[in-house]
């Protein structure tokens, strides 16, 4: 799900457009192959949800939207964003954090 890069770290996202709100539901798949599940509010349609995930992405890890770059998977559900400058350390605190907080 993710993976360092020279430039950050790479993250795989399995996208559900059309959601009442936007916010992570779970995690998609297993092992290498997991994603990060985002029920995404905006729809499939010129981007939009794609912009909008780019959008979440940059306000959930603390970065600016220009770090959050779409990689591959522009017209899927999956998809890999390259988190710019990121840290897989502070990725994973990141998402630990979040864990914690769903389950306490």
């Amino acid at each position: 799900m993710i993976r360092e890069s020279r430039e950050g770290v790479a993250l795989s996202v399995r996208a559900q457009p059309g959601a009442k709100k936007t916010a992570i539901t779970g995690v998609y798949g297993e092992g290498r192959d997991a994603q990060l599940k985002i029920a995404v509010h905006a729809p499939p349609i010129e981007g939009r949800a794609n912009q909008a995930l780019i959008e979440f992405l940059a306000d959930f890890f603390s970065l600016s939207r220009k770090d959050v770059v779409l990689l591959s998977g522009e017209s899927s559900r999956s998809k890999v964003f390259l988190l710019r400058g990121g840290t897989l350390t502070n990725a994973q605190t990141t998402l630990a954090s979040f864990a914690e907080l769903r389950r306490g």
